[in-house]
């Protein structure tokens, strides 16, 4: 890809996964150099990364362009390189791939009960509070009531990490660990880890809520589970050197689950991925990485987390609506979306359009009341009218009492720096015709209100959905969770908004995103670990994915590339029956599969694994995933089998028989329809033959396997479709 100006032009190498950015000389940059498992024996890892840089050096020393060791889960290191430098690392045994350090993005009191996950499930000691969720993230806000420590007993005897926060910095029995990258301190300024970590395992706080909204007891999924936070993110900087630092720690550390709402605009490859490549280790080790599918939604194909050993989470909507109105001079109410806590105080304010109340700029960019446009004389003490919904910082800074703004999402709402709403289209048309239609237009902004939502679960518009861009024939996203108007932790000390102009505090907040979808799936997985301590992360992942509630199908929700397997549901999450297991071996020769040379494959597994004729010859979809999927040739007839085996962790003595149900065309069949256990952690296999022709591209076949024994249900999606190189949103269902 080529870019212009100062920015270099780079060029992906594929024979080994690494990229180069060479236009601008000698000039370093931030490479990570990926070298895989930990050797056995003597292996001193700081001394060969040193040695490894000082071979292909010149100009500095080796320890003058190291930037750290991924020494204590991985083996790896990231320098301040040249490409030229990096090119000559390439060729080293040792390493796996080399890749520029890039930016990555960051991505509640009714949601855990809309699930039917209620204070007595999920707060109780005992093995919950052996439970440790570690939270990659912006850092932690300590002192909230979300993570004191009263009741707590002293960290549990497997934890082996340390309390590391830095300046400011103080942990207790909750937040038992803390570590900072490129940062002084791990305490939370922007207050997205905060949120995170409160929403996946904060204590139970009563009567939370902003300003009276979404009132109610703010808990996590887990509120006696302890958490350790890595620092990774500040203010518009989530480097993926330190989250790659973050997964060594915790990994080394002890925690039981990580969950991780960062990512970045696309997907990777496995092995310049470093949430893959942390995530992959971490699995290794027994722990489930939960990661968000990010808020590129409803794009097909932009789900950027991938990997199959990670959980990853979709963001859907809960029964509370959040919603606020305008009432017109006419006596007309509208209703729109926003979290607006200010009440006006009176009847009626007047009402002025941007492009009325500029005198510096042109009507267009008036109207969409563009930075320093606003008039400060024009729009005092009135309501502004904006063509844009950023305009609702110009309308704060000139001193607008209120603004009306177009809609962003219809199905969330943002907080605003003061008393306004986000209308659709058609409403913000009906706002203008009323200014058309009279010399005094007047309007007041009500403060806003919950609702209830019996729609919901709903996919949000803004999460990311499949296909699967890296291997089309693993299902992504795994599942959904509640992301839509979450209430949850909040530094005291910051803004809610983004307005430096916005001078309130609050210690719970309203946010929106995959990213509180995250952590709430991470809420459930460590539930699920607590009651089956000896379950591998598979296990874990497959008992959330395989008893999710189902889902609607809509064209708007692009059907399962929105949701996955469905949406998590915790009560029945412990209760599996049936779980689909897959351990490092099958990761291994799924490598084979995709390509992976015998010595790279070695060098990521830490052992001596090999690729047979077999194992070259794997498909992706024959990995023992929960989901099964399928992408084919258009216009064409198609026979595909899944191949998965099933282990019993239900009732010893028990049968369960298979059952299809399809909303389209496939010709689906089951061998055997049935499976007799005669004691737990028994295996069964089976296969699944799907049949079919004459698939067009956007078009997405589906229907559910369900295995049943009488009291579990064991439901896994088969999504069939369409595609070549490229697949466009999907417009009809078969």
């Amino acid at each position: 890809m080529a870019q212009y100006g100062s920015i270099p032009l780079c060029i992906l190498t594929l024979s080994i996964s690494v990229l180069f950015c060479s236009a601008t000389g000698d000039d370093r940059k931030e490479y990570i150099v990926y070298m895989g498992s930990l050797p056995e024996g003597e292996y001193s890892p700081s001394s060969h990364h040193l040695s490894l840089l000082q071979e292909v050096v010149k100009d500095s020393s080796s320890e003058n362009v190291l930037v750290r060791s991924y020494k204590r889960s991985f083996n790896g290191f990231s320098a301040k390189l040249t490409s030229e430098e990096a090119q000559k690392l390439v060729s080293k045994k040792e390493v796996v791939s080399i890749f520029p350090s890039t930016t990555l993005q960051l991505q509640t009191t009714r949601s855990w009960d809309f699930m039917g996950f209620n204070v007595t499930a999920s707060g109780k000691r005992g093995t919950h509070s052996d439970i440790i969720v570690g939270v990659i993230d912006t850092g932690i806000w300590p002192e909230s009531e979300s993570f004191n420590d009263d009741g707590f007993g002293p960290p549990p005897r497997k934890w082996r990490g340390a309390c590391e926060g830095g300046e400011n910095f103080t942990c207790n029995n909750k937040i038992i660990g803390a570590r900072h990258y490129s940062f002084s301190s791990a305490r939370d300024d922007l207050g997205h880890g905060s949120h995170t970590a409160s929403t996946a395992a904060g204590n139970i706080v009563k009567k939370a809520s902003f300003y009276g909204l979404a009132q109610g007891t703010a808990r996590g999924g887990v509120p006696s589970a302890r958490i350790s936070a890595y620092k990774v993110c500040g203010p518009g900087s989530c480097q993926s050197s330190d989250i790659l630092s973050a997964f060594d720690d915790a990994i080394a550390d002890g925690v039981d689950i990580i969950t991780i709402s960062i990512g970045g605009n696309q997907a990777q490859e496995f092995d310049t991925d470093v949430i893959a490549i942390g995530g992959f280790h971490s699995m290794a080790k027994g722990i489930l990485t939960l990661q968000s599918a990010g808020n590129d939604g409803p794009v097909s194909g932009s789900v950027a987390s991938v990997a199959p050993w990670i959980f990853t989470v979709a963001a859907s909507s809960t029964d509370r609506r959040i919603i606020d109105k305008v009432v017109l001079g006419n006596g007309k109410t509208l209703v729109g979306n926003s979290v607006n806590s200010f009440s006006l105080k009176g009847k009626k304010f007047p009402l002025v359009y941007g492009k009325g109340a500029s005198r510096e700029c042109k009507h267009l960019e008036a109207s969409l009341c563009y930075s320093g446009c606003l008039d400060r004389t024009l729009v005092k003490g009135k309501i502004v009218l904006c063509d844009d919904v950023n305009g609702r910082t110009e309308a704060k800074r000139a001193g607008a009492l209120g603004a009306i703004l177009p809609i962003s999402f219809e199905d969330i709402s943002f907080i605003l720096p003061l008393p306004g709403l986000s209308l659709t289209e058609d409403k913000l048309n009906a706002v203008k015709s009323y200014l058309n239609s009279t010399k005094k237009p007047s309007a007041n902004i009500l403060k806003s209100e919950a609702i209830k939502d019996n729609a919901a679960p709903e996919v949000a518009s803004f999460s990311s959905r499949g296909p699967n861009p890296i291997i089309s024939d693993i299902l992504k996203p795994d599942a959904s969770a509640p992301g839509v108007d979450i209430l949850a932790a909040f530094p005291p000390v910051l803004s809610p908004t983004d307005d430096t102009a916005d001078k309130r505090h609050v210690k719970y907040s309203v946010m929106s995103g995959t990213s509180m979808a995250c952590p709430h799936a991470a809420g459930v997985a460590a539930h699920v670990k607590a009651a089956h301590p000896d379950w591998s992360a598979s296990a874990i992942k497959s008992a959330i994915m395989t008893t999710a509630w189902p889902m609607n199908v809509t064209e708007r929700s692009e059907g399962e590339f929105a949701f996955g397997s469905g949406h998590v549901n915790p009560v029945t999450a412990i209760h599996p029956g049936l779980v689909y297991e897959t351990q490092k071996s099958d990761y291994i020769q799924l490598f084979c599969g995709l390509g992976y040379t015998a010595e790279k494959i070695r060098q990521i597994s830490g052992d001596n694994s090999s690729c047979s004729k077999a194992a070259r010859n794997t498909l992706p979809r024959d990995l023992n995933y929960p989901s099964m999927a399928a992408k084919v040739a258009v216009e064409e007839s198609f026979t595909i089998k899944f191949h998965r085996t099933v282990t019993n962790v239900g009732n010893a003595n028990s049968t369960y028989k298979a059952k299809i149900f399809s909303r389209s065309s496939l010709k689906i069949k089951v061998v055997p329809e049935a499976l007799s256990f005669k004691s737990l952690k028994e295996k069964k296999s089976f296969a699944v033959t799907i049949v079919g022709r004459d698939l067009t591209y956007n078009s997405i076949l589906s229907a559910s396997l369900v295995w049943s024994d009488g009291s579990h249900s064991v439901r896994s999606p088969i999504v069939v479709y369409g595609g070549g190189d490229e697949f466009t949103t999907p417009s009809a269902y078969n």
